[in-house]
C-alpha cells in the first residue's frame, strides 16, 4: 500500500473544454465527501510552478456545472518542460502538502503528468479534457459533445447562405491529428464531405468530392475540413477549387475558438461528473498514473502512457456512411 491520500490537487491544462468545471466540481465534492482536502491549482503547470494554489471548499465550486471554460484557468507552460521547472512544480506539491495530483487536459497535459509521475514517483490521475476526442482508451472526452453540437449549429446556419448563393463552403474545424469532430459533424449536419487526417490516401479527396457529388447533382455544398498545418486546411482546398474549378463560387469559414466555448451539454456534464467522481475512487483504490476514461458506458482505468501514445482509430464505417448519404 502506498501513502494514504489526504490532500489532492486539481489543475486544468492546455486548451479549455466545456465540462471542465463540472469535472472540477465533481472531484472537489467527492474528495470532501471522503474526508480529503482539496487544493485548486490555477493556470495549469505554470501556476503550479508559481505557487498559485488555493484550498477549495464545496462552496468554491457552487454554480459552476453549467459554465464553460475552466474556473481554474489554464496556460501552456514551457518552463514545466525543463528539469528546473518540473522541480519547482514538485517542490510546491510538497510545500502545499498535496499527496496526489489530478490533471484535466489533453495529450500534452497528460504527457506532463506522466513525466512528473515518473521523475518523482508521484501519484497522478489523468482525466481526458479535450474537444478533439483523440485520447486512446476512452469512448469520449470532456468537451467533445459540446463542441460537436456547436459545429453542427454553425453549419446549419452556413447551409442557408450556401444554398441561397449556390456556393461551396469549406468549413474548418479543430482536430489537427484526429478527424472525430469533422467526420461526425459532417454526418450530423448533412454535409457533402469531410476531409480528415485518417482518410489521407493516394486518392485526391477534393477531386473525389467534386466528381462524386457537386458536379453531378448539387448547386451548393458543405465540406467539413480538419485543421491542418501540413496543407493549410480549408484555405488550401478553397484555393484549389478557385484554380482548378473556377466555375464554382467558393467561401471559407474557420470556426476556430468558437468551438471551445459555450455551456456544456448534458452529455458533457454527466461525463465530466462521472469521471471526476471516479478519479477520487481511483485514488482510494490505490490507482496511480492512470487516465480515467469511459468505455461502453463503464468507467475504465487506462495507463497514461497508453492513452497518450496509442492512436485512437476512427470508425471507418463513418466514412462510408457519409459517402452514401451525401449523394
Amino acid at each position: 500500500m502506498g501513502k494514504q491520500i489526504k490532500t489532492v490537487g486539481i489543475l486544468t491544462s492546455g486548451g479549455d473544454a466545456p465540462g471542465m468545471n463540472a469535472c472540477i466540481r465533481a472531484i472537489t465534492r467527492t474528495a470532501i465527501f471522503n474526508g480529503m482536502k482539496v487544493m485548486g491549482i490555477y493556470r495549469g503547470y505554470e501556476g503550479l510552478i508559481n505557487g498559485e494554489i488555493k484550498e477549495f471548499t464545496s462552496e468554491s465550486v457552487s454554480n459552476t456545472i453549467q459554465r464553460g471554460g475552466t474556473i481554474l484557468k489554464t496556460a501552456r507552460s514551457m518552463e514545466f518542460m525543463t528539469p528546473e521547472g518540473m522541480q519547482k512544480a514538485y517542490d510546491n506539491l510538497v510545500k502545499f502538502g498535496i499527496d496526489a495530483l489530478i490533471v484535466i487536459g489533453g495529450n500534452g497535459s497528460l504527457t506532463g503528468a506522466q513525466n512528473l509521475a515518473r521523475e518523482y514517483d508521484y501519484p497522478v490521475i489523468g482525466l481526458p479534457g479535450t474537444i478533439d476526442n483523440d485520447l486512446y482508451g476512452t469512448d469520449s472526452t470532456i468537451g467533445y459533445d459540446t463542441a460537436l453540437n456547436t459545429i453542427v449549429d454553425c453549419v446549419d446556419k452556413i447551409r442557408d447562405t450556401a444554398t441561397s448563393h449556390d456556393r461551396i463552403f469549406f468549413v474548418e474545424v479543430m482536430g489537427r491529428d484526429a478527424g472525430f469532430l469533422a467526420q461526425n459533424s459532417a454526418i450530423a449536419a448533412g454535409a457533402e464531405a469531410a476531409i480528415i487526417p485518417e482518410d489521407q490516401t493516394d486518392v485526391d479527396q477534393l477531386e473525389q468530392f467534386i466528381s462524386r457529388g457537386f458536379r453531378k447533382s448539387k448547386n451548393s455544398s458543405i465540406v467539413i475540413v480538419s485543421e491542418s498545418k501540413k496543407d493549410g486546411g480549408a484555405m488550401y482546398y478553397a484555393e484549389r477549387v478557385r484554380k482548378e474549378y473556377p466555375q464554382y463560387d467558393v467561401r471559407v469559414t474557420i470556426l476556430g475558438h468558437l468551438q471551445r466555448g459555450g455551456t456544456p451539454t448534458a452529455c458533457d456534464r454527466i461525463l465530466a461528473s462521472r469521471l471526476g467522481h471516479a478519479s477520487i475512487e481511483a485514488l482510494k483504490e490505490g490507482q496511480r498514473n492512470v487516465m480515467v476514461g469511459i468505455h461502453n458506458d463503464q468507467i475504465v482505468y487506462v495507463p497514461i502512457d497508453r492513452a497518450i501514445k496509442k492512436d485512437k482509430p476512427i470508425d471507418k464505417e463513418l466514412i462510408d456512411v457519409l459517402g452514401v448519404l451525401s449523394i
